[in-house]
């Protein structure tokens, strides 16, 4: 959509000018994080006056963790035709984990600083262009099964971690303001320290078992598709195989972090043409539908999902749930 200004706001002004009156004919909720890095209450205002026009919708700030997720069970025995998470990857974690299993669609809207939920669907990640998106989605409204994981009794939408990806994330979401100011470059250097403090001389070990064998290591990193996430605009490639419609897992399991290997392995998630899962310390795998991750050592696990923190588990039960999430996009 071309137009004179690149401010967010004047484009929703110039959307709303533009629509035509079509009376709305679905039901639409809108869970809005109001503490996404992007989101703010003009934008937000704007965005929702904008698909009045074409739904009928009832928006919902959030107000604590998982508040979204009883939200969507909420929506799914009310019949709303379609759920729209506004916020980052992990509001649209917590919608898709109180929709699972329901007919009731799951979209979003970007408002966090990754948005890998919104890339792999296919959606803009600009806000003015995913709203005129979903505008015309009114027009064009199939929705369709795709897959989640799985990891003990959360969902996943793309990937899950235990070990060192987890611990990062654990400090950067400590930190919610540098994390939304310096974005990827914080997560950078947060990975570094942590390596360097907590992995480099005994770190927490742990046991993956899957398709009859045992791997030892000290991260595990599954997919349910084909990015991990990105860095910037630069999408960072780990494991290989899975997809959204695939019906199986992917993912790959660090045996060991060390200042001679985390580099080169860097250096492979972000290179167009090397793959990860060719580094000598790192085992990759495809076509699991089912794994079981163990503490080797009794020390817990941290435990990320979609990019968010949830915990420490001493033990970890993963799974393809094929066909779990309906999504329109």
């Amino acid at each position: 959509m071309a137009t004179g200004s690149t401010d967010p706001l004047d484009r929703l002004r110039t959307l709303l000018e533009l629509q035509d009156a079509a009376p709305p004919s679905r039901r639409m909720l809108v869970i809005v994080n109001p503490y996404a890095t992007t989101v703010s209450d003009r934008l937000k205002n704007l965005v929702l006056y904008a698909l009045r026009g074409r739904y009928e919708v009832h928006a919902v700030d959030t107000e604590r963790p998982n508040h979204a997720t009883v939200l969507c069970r909420e929506a799914a025995q009310e019949g709303y035709d379609v759920v729209v998470a506004f916020g980052g990857d992990g509001t649209v974690n917590e919608a898709a984990n109180g929709l699972v299993g329901s007919d009731t669609p799951l979209c979003c809207l970007p408002g966090g600083r990754t948005n890998v939920y919104c890339r792999i669907l296919g959606m803009p990640v600009d806000v003015v262009d995913a709203t005129e998106h979903l505008l015309g989605l009114a027009h064009d409204f199939r929705p369709q099964r795709v897959d989640l994981g799985r990891v003990n009794d959360r969902h996943f939408l793309f990937s899950a971690g235990l070990g060192l990806d987890a611990s990062v994330v654990q400090r950067v979401d400590a930190h919610p303001r540098l994390k939304a100011r310096v974005g990827e470059y914080y997560y950078a250097w947060t990975a570094a320290r942590t390596l360097t403090r907590n992995y480099l001389r005994r770190p927490p070990r742990l046991r993956v078992e899957l398709d009859g064998e045992t791997v030892a290591g000290v991260t595990v990193i599954v997919q349910n598709a084909a990015l991990y996430t990105y860095f910037g605009d630069r999408p960072v490639h780990l494991g290989e195989g899975a997809s959204l419609t695939s019906g199986d897992l992917a993912g790959v399991i660090l045996q060991r972090a060390s200042p001679l290997d985390v580099p080169t392995i860097t250096w492979r998630a972000l290179s167009r043409r090397a793959r990860v899962a060719g580094h000598r310390r790192v085992h990759g795998f495809d076509g699991v539908r089912s794994m079981r991750v163990r503490s080797a050592d009794e020390r817990a696990l941290p435990l990320q999902v979609d990019g968010d923190h949830v915990g420490d588990v001493a033990e970890a039960e993963v799974a393809v749930v094929a066909g779990g999430l309906m999504v329109v996009a």
